[in-house]
């Protein structure tokens, strides 16, 4: 009998996407390991690699365009309606090719994170397609008017061909989607000790003086470190490469000092961290959340996902929100104040990328 073979989908879109779909990729791995995992994405293999922890085969492929960013912040809105455009009309192709694909692979499901053409590529090599997200890109580009109200009407009818949708906390109603099953948050765990990294990386600073620095995958263009001189005796870390070097910077990317850890991810950090400061990502927030780790977050304006991720952590998490102009021009006093309290008692289901995987599991145990 062939391998049972799960083709995993993902956004082309900074590294949050990526980070989630693969955490659930982990977790399938780890139930069933005679799952092969084929991983469809641009984000890189490293990537992939320090939520999987074993084989799998990388297929480069973008089948959307999600913003077109210089970084975390700033959009490019005409670059990223012309890429959809040249995407919805090279659609026949592009499903063509992947049908081609996955015929050849004995691909058993699709599952998406959260790149609309999944769907009419699996229906038409006539396997399911499951999704998962808390948002739909045609709920992004709605938003913005204009010819990307056609291309969200394009992207809600390729979304009403999903099988099911695994729906994640701090959604939109998502009401594209016709059969939708709410899980919980996805994640990866922490894979160390957290004495052996504090001792291996001399992180003598307590946690409520321990600040963990974390943009995403296209980070910012400038953060602004001098800040940090204020702090002497905090310890901040981060995954910036063009960070400068600071004595109280922690620079997990331009350090040996990890050589004796295999990949690290900001994830591995958390447990050691007071809070950590970023910019509005379910990612993030959601492995913030798994391990209730203080979030700070700066407002992002024009993306219709970010007043749902602040309200989020507003009712789950201790937090501060900030301007951009506090971040940038301020000298972070807002470091000395204190967190304010979640709104709501009640916590979030922290096990989404495990639901989602046992479900994957057993649709291939039973068929």
């Amino acid at each position: 009998m062939p391998r049972p073979t799960l083709y995993i989908a993902i956004t082309n879109h900074g590294f949050g996407h990526a980070v989630r779909a693969s955490s659930v990729a982990g977790a399938i791995q780890k139930l069933c390991p005679d799952i092969l995992l084929i991983l469809v994405t641009t984000a890189p293999r490293w990537l992939i690699e320090s939520y999987i922890t074993g084989d799998f085969i990388h297929r480069p492929r973008a089948f959307d365009v999600g913003v077109v960013q210089s970084d975390s912040l700033n959009m490019d809105l005409e670059s990223t309606l012309e890429k959809l455009k040249e995407i919805r009309d090279r659609q026949r192709s592009i499903i063509a090719s992947e049908v081609n694909f996955i015929k050849q692979n004995q691909v058993g499901l699709v599952l998406a994170d959260i790149p609309p053409l999944a769907a009419p590529i699996a229906d038409a090599a006539g396997i399911p397609c499951w999704m998962l997200s808390n948002f739909g890109w045609d709920f992004i580009y709605r938003e913005w008017g204009g010819e990307f109200v056609e291309i969200a009407s394009w992207i809600s009818e390729c979304f009403g061909k999903c099988d099911r949708l695994f729906r994640l906390p701090l959604y939109e109603p998502m009401s594209a989607f016709p059969h939708i099953s709410d899980v919980g948050l996805t994640g990866g765990d922490p894979r160390y000790n957290i004495n052996e990294i504090r001792e291996q990386f001399g992180i003598k600073a307590p946690p409520e003086k321990t600040v963990l620095l974390t943009f995403g995958g296209l980070g910012l263009e400038q953060i602004p470190y001098q800040n940090l001189q204020h702090f002497p005796d905090w310890q901040f870390i981060s995954f910036d490469s063009q960070a400068p070097n600071l004595p109280n910077l922690l620079n997990i990317k331009n350090t040996d000092l990890g050589k004796s850890f295999i990949r690290l991810r900001p994830v591995d950090f958390m447990p050691l961290c007071g809070r950590l400061i970023s910019k509005p990502g379910y990612s993030t927030f959601a492995e913030a959340l798994r391990l209730e780790v203080p979030i700070v977050s700066l407002t992002r304006e024009g993306f219709a996902e970010s007043p749902l991720l602040l309200e989020g952590i507003k009712n789950y998490a201790q937090h501060q929100i900030l301007s951009p102009a506090e971040f940038f021009d301020g000298n972070w006093e807002f470091l000395r104040e204190s967190l304010q309290p979640p709104r709501l008692s009640d916590k979030l289901d922290k096990l989404g990328s495990e639901a989602i995987a046992q479900a994957v599991v057993n649709y291939f145990q039973s068929n």
